[in-house]
């Protein structure tokens, strides 16, 4: 396995019995699960996600979205779609534990100008900026402002699975250039297999180590992949993990935190608070949230298509009747 490791260029930056001390863990649980439920979440569920990250040594939370008020309105949308610094301090108080806080912003869909505050007047650590590929020029100026009111920044590079490999190289050499701290390579889709994430792994690699940068993963869990893939990408080098509590996310859910964990091994981490929070507060969500792998979710991801289809016909009254979707969703192909 070594050799064929220094075949394919990768790196091995620690044994089984070892762990990476490099690696950093990100708690996407409150962001990614707010997707089901525009970020309407009560207060003591925030808290407990947030408790837990600390208890369990997690590096980071995202603590959900930096969104538009003119695009999404405080109505429609919970208090975890704008992470106003009001809300923020409402649960974290001044956040005086290791854990760092992060919030994403989409680009086009963020008044990052004036709603993202310079750090000196905020307790939020890492601005995410999500982007697509025609995205980039927005994306280096939301990187820019958000370096120079000092926060740590990362990039979430969406939808890959659709983009020519020129566009991604050329992305690529563009991000490295900026202030970024970290690129994010993400399977939106939950349409990749491991040879996939691992050669993908690799090309950002390329761009990212000899400009001084790290890389990232977020994978989603269509396909029973995610957990599987996020291991691939960090033995391909990547150090940036997202991972969601009992896989809380849109759709068919992301790398379940509680196997992560486990297989990190560095002593810093400890799981049994992870397990009581799905015990007592994630479990619960399940039914009215209705997250997690699903046949249309695995439809979708096969198909390298958004999950939004699917998302529609799981809230419908023939949600059971499972041909009916497979023969619709082949129809559009």
């Amino acid at each position: 396995m070594e050799e064929n490791r220094k075949k394919e260029g990768i790196e091995a930056k620690g044994e089984w019995v070892t762990y990476r001390p490099d690696i950093k863990v990100l708690d996407c649980t409150i962001r990614d699960g707010g997707l089901m439920n525009n970020h309407q979440y009560d207060d003591t569920i925030i808290k407990k996600v947030y408790q837990t990250c600390v208890d369990a040594g997690i590096d980071y939370m995202e603590m959900g979205y930096k969104s538009s008020k003119k695009i999404y309105s405080p109505t429609q949308f919970g208090p975890w779609k704008f992470c106003d610094e009001d809300a923020l301090r409402r649960i974290l108080g001044e956040n005086k534990t290791s854990l760092k806080i992060s919030v994403m912003a989409d680009a086009e869909r963020t008044d990052y100008h004036t709603d993202i505050l310079p750090k000196e007047n905020s307790i939020v650590d890492t601005v995410r900026i999500a982007t697509y590929i025609h995205q980039i020029p927005e994306t280096m100026d939301m990187i820019k402002d958000a370096h120079d009111k000092g926060y740590e920044t990362t990039v979430n590079l969406m939808a890959v699975s659709t983009v020519q490999e020129r566009d991604l190289d050329d992305a690529l050499s563009v991000l490295v250039t900026s202030d970024v701290n970290a690129i994010y390579l993400v399977d939106s889709f939950g349409a990749f297999y491991g040879e996939q994430i691992r050669d993908l792994t690799l090309k950002y690699m390329k761009y990212a180590k000899a400009a001084g940068k790290e890389v990232g993963i977020h994978t989603h869990n269509n396909q029973q992949l995610a957990y599987a893939n996020t291991i691939e990408a960090l033995i391909a080098g990547a150090s940036r993990l997202d991972a969601s509590i009992a896989g809380l996310g849109r759709g068919a859910g992301n790398c379940q935190m509680e196997l992560l964990l486990g297989f990190l091994h560095n002593p810093k981490f400890n799981l049994r608070p992870i397990i009581q929070c799905i015990q007592e507060y994630i479990e619960p969500l399940r039914e009215q949230l209705r997250w997690g792998f699903d046949i249309p979710y695995m439809l979708t991801g096969r198909l390298n298509q958004h999950p939004r289809d699917a998302m529609k016909f799981m809230e419908s009254n023939d949600r059971k009747n499972l041909v009916k979707f497979f023969d619709s969703i082949m129809e559009e192909e």
